[in-house]
């Protein structure tokens, strides 16, 4: 009896976690650990890869002063760091690594979850694709790689609304809702069914709202114009390779066996070769004498621009700040590569949680600002 209890409590937990609700309710929220819950494919790191140069003399005073309600105080920056549940936190300058600190027993090899950064990732890979004529245009509507859109008006949306967010696809971001569109392309294994059974709330090029829908159904344009090929399989060829990567990276998928790419989120990587994407852009696309991806398409990224129903903070993908003049990917949970041009700058952070600070663009421009 006592047996056959035990195999009841088990097959009631495979059923419950085996659907999205389950799954949610179950693993309660994102986690920067959530590779080891989905499956996923492999991009194979470079053999040679490439290293930054570590500064001799870091020019960062490992302190900081704090003021809360009147007091002021001041503690160790890795303190500051390590309360606010960050994992990783590296500062590169003119190509050398002039802080890098991992915390909270995490170290250089540890794998972290991009969250939203992987959305500016995708970017990069849309423009690779347009630059090999995978991709005709991204004035092209959607549906000339996506036929089973239930909706006529997707014909409208084209590449480029998608980048910008001004596609009008309605999507409930919220990340509390385990019956929510974010939930569904998180914990769900059909995106492309849940893709196809998409709607649309407004006129597309008309307004910008901030949606993982947006960057799943590019994700999935990417993968039809691939044909064959699979997203992972294009970013081991066109960035993970030629960038000279430390490590595999692996993109977590929707199911095991033909599964869809997480464009979304999900691309499971370590800080350094995270710095690298942001290097890239640094370089205008350029990687040691080789364009991996046209200066073009980093100058539309980055730029500043509202035409077309869009917002000035955000172009391609990828957030733009008017302050200081630099832009950088952004994930849930804190994640961030921050890249300033002016001062030659890339900073990553990783982290647990976004922590009490919830303002890591503004530790990046303060650290930038003194350099």
């Amino acid at each position: 009896m006592k047996t056959k209890n035990i195999l009841l409590v088990l097959l009631i937990a495979f059923n419950f976690t085996s659907c999205k609700v389950g799954r949610f309710v179950y693993y309660n929220y994102a986690d920067i650990t959530d590779h080891k819950i989905f499956p996923s494919r492999k991009a194979t790191k470079a053999v040679s890869p490439f290293l930054f140069k570590t500064s001799t003399s870091p020019l960062i005073q490992d302190s900081i002063s704090l003021t809360s309600k009147g007091i002021a105080s001041k503690i160790t920056f890795e303190d500051y760091l390590s309360s606010n549940k960050t994992v990783a936190y590296i500062v590169i300058q003119n190509d050398s690594i002039i802080y890098e600190r991992y915390l909270n027993d995490y170290e250089e090899s540890s794998i972290v979850n991009s969250f939203s950064m992987a959305k500016s990732i995708l970017s990069i890979l849309v423009g690779c694709a347009i630059d090999d004529g995978t991709i005709t245009s991204i004035n092209e509507p959607i549906t000339n790689y996506l036929s089973n859109l239930n909706d006529e008006r997707f014909s409208k949306i084209t590449i480029e609304h998608l980048l910008n967010m001004t596609s009008g696809i309605d999507f409930n971001e919220s990340y509390v809702n385990p019956f929510g569109d974010a939930a569904t392309f998180y914990y769900g294994t059909n995106l492309t069914k849940a893709v196809n059974n998409m709607e649309i709330a407004t006129e597309p090029g008309t307004q910008f709202r901030y949606s993982s829908g947006d960057s799943q159904v590019l994700g999935m344009v990417l993968n039809a114009a691939l044909k064959d090929k699979t997203i992972t399989t294009y970013l081991e060829e066109k960035i993970w390779i030629p960038l000279g990567m430390e490590y595999d990276a692996t993109w977590s998928l929707d199911r095991k066996n033909d599964g869809v790419e997480k464009t979304f989120c999900c691309l499971n990587a370590r800080a350094r070769d995270f710095a690298k994407i942001g290097r890239l852009y640094l370089n205008k696309g350029n990687w040691n004498g080789t364009q991996i991806v046209s200066e073009k398409w980093v100058e539309n990224s980055t730029k500043i621009d509202s035409s077309a129903g869009g917002v000035e903070q955000y172009q391609y993908q990828w957030w733009i700040n008017k302050k200081d003049n630099s832009y950088e990917a952004e994930g849930i949970l804190g994640q961030h590569i921050y890249v300033n041009p002016e001062k030659n700058i890339v900073i990553v952070r990783l982290g647990e949680k976004v922590g009490k600070t919830g303002a890591w663009t503004q530790v990046a421009q303060g650290i930038a600002a003194k350099l």
